[in-house]
């Protein structure tokens, strides 16, 4: 006789494998739960959720829909709000987690879980079954981003984002950063994404979720290259036949890294192509992080590996200058020379510094011309002459000493240390268009004016540490036995070592300091590293636990420098992400 059916409670559900699946189980047949959350932006804590959405489908029919707003319990980021719609007064009569999350673990019972980015809102979820007590049920788990990066070509998407997938199948749901949306949004993708699965051979449960993690044929083929490579930090080169490098690493454990290029994990297109390459791996032992660090950004320049990413080149560095000539002008160079100039930078490329360049054009009548002009013969004027952006040097119709004190002045003091001037001039005009309700204008000042102060802050962080001749510092190791010391000239880092424990530091560092290498200084702030070491340099100098032990002369920044606007640089950039989650960019 059959059994009488009995209502489960939320005991069993959480106490049971609720959406374990099976995995032989036909994707037809599979009952999926799309979920989608909405946060303040915090890092999951098991609080922060703002709102849940969710759709139940099955065999491509949708069998049942879960929203609510949740009341997070702590404010709303103004930034969260205009990217989402959700403000602190739509969430305050809203539930709690704690009353929202068991109907959803009840709606999601026995089915697999599905998200984009799942890592994310799993990780959420999960976080808040442990801040109140419940068990996770531990669900099959299938992330459409992971799978989309699976199935769709380079050459299709430029990236997998929901939006993106999303105008991709010209799908009926658009996402709209509100959770219920953009569920029923990843809910086509998904549909779309199993369409294609069929042309892979993947027709069950199992066949999907090992379809998003399989390891290649050549992941399993050069496992070996990982073999007997030491557990210390470092750097790692994969090298390939002519023993050429092909990828450039760190880790503060460099077996354990590479042995992670062989691992279902690493999805990455690129790494793939160059594991079907490599031949060997070669490891650098180094004395800490930092030193690794220094290492792989000096054989990325050095080697230029085909496989790096491009950030990494200093080649795309460029430079600001203001040249020295009766009539200064700005130029785009790529190094800093001795040449009696004024330079800011350095900028990541072109598009920056452009922005910089124009910024100050915004605020100063400096000449944007390139020729070279002689204070004595005139030659012909161009169209911003007759529009006053302008003095019309080229013409004669100021002189070097005025030029200079009306444009040429303020840009060399902007740049050589106080931008204040600029930076209030170009502050009224944005206030200016504002006023005028010409908003798209004021925008493309303020991107101005921010890519001015980041590369203001920028410069004079980089030069206030290079114009130290000499600093020792340290800082415990991970398990507090020792030190971690680093020896930097100008910049540079020259030395490096650790104390063993139960020895005196001041011995370790008497021995760096009698090998370190000598440096001789260069024109510019960054005169002997190029500025990403000095500013992984930096960062590690930073950290709270590093202790200064000596320098040679004062660590120390211009006080009406570029550094008093750094809140004035945050809203902005503020303001531009917001600007841009307006556009739908998640």
């Amino acid at each position: 006789m059959p059994q009488p059916y009995v209502q489960t409670t939320l005991d069993d559900v959480l106490a049971g494998t609720a959406g374990a699946g099976d995995l032989a189980t036909s994707l037809r047949d599979t009952t999926f739960v799309v979920v989608d959350l909405e946060t303040t932006g915090r890092a999951p804590d098991g609080s922060g959720i703002t709102e849940i959405g969710a759709v139940k489908v099955a065999g491509g029919e949708r069998l049942g829909e879960f929203a609510t707003l949740v009341n997070p319990g702590e404010r709303i980021p103004p930034y969260i709000s205009v990217l989402t719609g959700i403000t602190e007064a739509m969430v305050a009569p809203a539930p709690p987690i704690e009353s929202v999350l068991p109907s959803f673990l009840e709606f999601a019972r026995g089915a697999v879980l599905v998200a984009h980015n799942a890592p994310f809102d799993v990780g959420h979820l999960k976080a808040a079954c442990a801040r109140l007590g419940y068990p996770w049920p531990n669900p099959r788990v299938l992330d459409t981003a992971a799978l989309a990066r699976r199935v769709l070509a380079r050459d299709e998407v430029p990236n997998h984002r929901l939006a993106t997938l999303a105008g991709y199948w010209r799908t009926p749901n658009q996402p709209c950063h509100r959770a219920l949306a953009d569920a029923r949004a990843t809910v086509d993708v998904l549909h779309a994404l199993l369409d294609r699965l069929g042309s892979y051979r993947v027709f069950t449960l199992g066949d999907a979720l090992e379809f998003v993690k399989a390891v290649s044929p050549e992941q399993r083929r050069k496992h070996h290259l990982a073999d007997g490579l030491p557990a210390v930090p470092g750097v790692y080169i994969f090298r390939g036949r002519d023993d050429r490098p092909l990828y450039v690493g760190t880790s503060g454990n460099i077996a354990a890294r590479v042995r992670s290029y062989f691992t279902a994990a690493e999805r990455r297109a690129r790494i793939s192509e160059m594991l079907a390459a490599a031949e060997r791996v070669e490891a650098i032992e180094c004395a800490h992080a930092l030193e690794a660090e220094v290492r792989e950004l000096r054989l990325i320049a050095a080697h230029a590996p085909p496989y790096n990413r491009r950030s990494k080149f200093p080649e795309r560095t460029v430079w600001l200058k203001l040249t020295a000539e009766p009539y200064p002008r700005l130029s785009l160079v790529r190094a800093v020379a001795a040449d009696g100039a004024v330079y800011l930078g350095p900028f990541g490329g072109r598009r920056a510094a452009e922005l910089a360049a124009a910024g100050l054009y915004d605020a100063v009548p400096l000449r944007q011309c390139a020729r070279r002009l002689s204070p004595r013969t005139p030659t012909p004027a161009c169209a911003l002459a007759e529009l006053g952006r302008c003095l019309a040097p080229c013409e004669l119709r100021v002189s070097p000493e005025e030029y200079a004190h009306r444009a040429a002045g303020p840009v060399a003091g902007a740049l050589a240390g106080d931008p204040g001037p600029v930076v209030d001039r170009l502050m009224a005009r944005i206030d200016t268009l504002a006023g005028a309700q010409r908003y798209e204008e004021a925008a493309v000042v303020r991107t101005r004016l921010a890519a001015l102060l980041r590369a203001s802050v920028r410069m004079q962080r980089l030069a206030a540490l290079t114009r130290v001749a000499e600093l020792v510092a340290a800082r415990p190791t991970e398990r507090r036995t020792g030190w971690e010391i680093a020896v930097v000239r100008h910049g540079r880092l020259v030395a490096a070592g650790v104390s063993p424990p139960g020895a005196h530091p001041r011995r370790t560092i008497e021995v760096l300091l009698a090998t370190a290498e000598t440096v001789r200084p260069g024109p510019g702030p960054t005169p002997c590293a190029t500025p990403a070491e000095t500013e992984r340099i930096l960062v590690w100098l930073e950290r709270p636990e590093t202790r200064l032990v000596q320098m040679s002369e004062g660590w120390m920044s211009p006080v009406n420098g570029a550094g008093r606007y750094r809140d004035l640089l945050r809203r902005a950039e503020e303001a531009a992400t917001a600007d841009l989650h307006a556009f739908g960019v998640r």
